[in-house]
């Protein structure tokens, strides 16, 4: 095809590669790129419109990583098949006139992270010397100075008013605030009132049986994050679960299991790390719409902490039927103990959680939430949040290359985002016996099998000639103990 005519500013507002992504994207959108159609190539582009090639590049790289082209070796870029994919362009009916909710109150452009914590509940009682855990943040990086500069001026102001219970769904400073980073970083189309702000996914999660009711059936990925699994079914009427494959959970699976509720992390599976295309997204959102009470819970654990391109869309920013809930938390941003979760429910849902549990007082405290509030505001997170992004970026590159001896007889996936690599076997081998090996080497990692949701649906079981696949995280681990923790593995491996 003929190069794009692509109209560059001086990239002061925004990057060019972000132009240049944003340029194409919105023309696949708008149907003036079609499924099939080749793109130039990069060298092309570049050409074309005078930037350097790593530009183009870049903004490819975001396209191939958000679903929207391929990449076909030897061939080229191509614009991928994707069903309904005009209904992206935004419903002015659904907007909500969310620019009129922001008017008047300045806020840092920062990126808005989200995490969870997303380990295993039980784990051996042993003290290891060098611990993968993918659950695990940097605690040495955390602005402590800063914090309590502002517990002490929250507390020095002698505030009566957050000694009194507040709001059920949390205080509307902090929901106004949530949902203006939502918005600028996750492109999240809600206002304050849809924001129920808890202690924990584990409290928002269990509010849904009084808004969707027990008697729903709830599908999972498997594998998947275990802990929300055994939050639905300690109520759910049933929970199952349905086959994925590299794009995601899978549509066809979803529809023979009967299920009314999928939970999905469309950003970055756990722990499989995939990111679902913007094709798949538009599959599941057709089918939360073609029956009345479906959803979508969309846990957006981590998906801020990417070293490649721009953090991806979240799936509920191409909601137009309301049919998408959005659950996230400060557990990996901040810290854990924080213990600050949000939900955004679809306009529908919140009719029914003002019915049915707007009795339920908020279960965090005043303090912590006005405290949380300054901290966001004042660009303190922003600031935090750029230093951990290239923190991590460090180790994942670090663990990166002390793993490189590996892969003539190891396959990596899962990098470039997230605390946490995939190391996967290119033969049969036994997870438990390299988990083990490792173990009494001083070493803790963790195989896929301990991420399956039931013992009897297990995915990757053992005896049956699979691939191990290992899961490394390096987000509590310094430079010194990746070097080591994986000389041993190499031992091993």
């Amino acid at each position: 095809m003929n190069d794009l005519a692509v109209h560059l500013t001086d990239g002061k507002d925004k990057h060019l590669y972000e132009q240049i992504y944003e340029y194409i994207r919105d023309e696949i959108k708008g149907g003036k790129l079609l499924d099939g159609e080749k793109l130039p190539s990069t060298r092309s582009l570049a050409e074309y419109l005078q930037v350097s090639r790593s530009t183009v590049e870049l903004a490819y790289d975001q396209l191939l990583s958000e679903g929207y082209i391929e990449s076909i070796p030897y061939k080229g870029y191509y614009i991928c098949r994707a069903e309904e994919l005009y209904q992206l362009c935004l419903d002015p009916k659904m907007a909500g006139g969310i620019e009129r909710i922001f008017e008047g109150r300045s806020m840092p452009e920062a990126a808005f992270p989200v995490g969870q914590s997303v380990g295993w509940e039980v784990q051996e009682k042993k003290n290891y010397e060098i611990d993968f855990s993918p659950n695990a943040i940097d605690m040495n990086a955390f602005p402590f100075g800063t914090w309590r500069r502002i517990t002490r001026e929250t507390l020095n102001d002698d505030r009566k008013e957050l000694f009194f219970l507040g709001e059920p769904k949390g205080d509307a400073g902090l929901r106004l605030t949530i949902c203006r980073y939502l918005h600028s970083s996750r492109g999240v189309n809600a206002s304050p009132e849809q924001i129920i702000v808890g202690a924990g996914n584990d409290y928002l999660l269990l509010l849904l049986q009084h808004i969707l009711g027990k008697e729903i059936c709830v599908a999972f990925e498997n594998p998947s994050y275990r802990r929300a699994w055994r939050i639905f079914s300690s109520f759910a009427a049933k929970t199952v679960t349905v086959a994925s494959d590299g794009n995601g959970m899978r549509v066809d699976s979803l529809r023979e299991a009967g299920a009314d509720v999928a939970y999905c992390m469309p950003s970055r599976q756990y722990p499989t790390g995939t990111v679902m295309p913007i094709g798949r997204r538009m599959e599941l959102l057709k089918w939360a719409k073609e029956a009345e009470q479906r959803y979508l819970i969309e846990d957006d654990y981590d998906s801020e902490f990417r070293y490649r391109g721009k953090p991806i869309p979240s799936l509920q920013a191409s909601d137009r039927e309301g049919r998408v809930i959005y659950v996230g938390t400060f557990s990996k941003s901040i810290a854990p103990a924080i213990r600050i979760s949000f939900m955004v429910l679809p306009p529908k849902l919140l009719v029914q959680y003002e019915k049915n549990c707007a009795f339920f007082s908020s279960t965090v405290s005043r303090i912590d939430q006005t405290i949380l509030d300054e901290f966001i505001r004042s660009g303190a997170f922003e600031r935090h949040l750029n230093k951990m992004r290239k923190l991590y970026k460090e180790k994942h590159d670090l663990l990166l290359e002390e793993l490189r001896p590996l892969l003539t007889k190891y396959r990596l996936s899962g990098e470039y985002a997230g605390l946490h690599v995939l190391l996967t076997s290119c033969a049969a081998s036994e997870e438990e016996a390299l988990v083990r090996m490792a173990a009494q080497r001083g070493v803790r990692i963790y195989g896929m099998e301990e991420t399956a949701l039931s013992p009897l649906e297990k995915r990757y079981k053992r005896h049956e000639g699979r691939p191990a696949t290992l899961i490394l995280g390096y987000g509590g681990l310094d430079g010194k103990a990746i070097r080591e923790g994986v000389r041993r593995l190499r031992e091993i491996l």
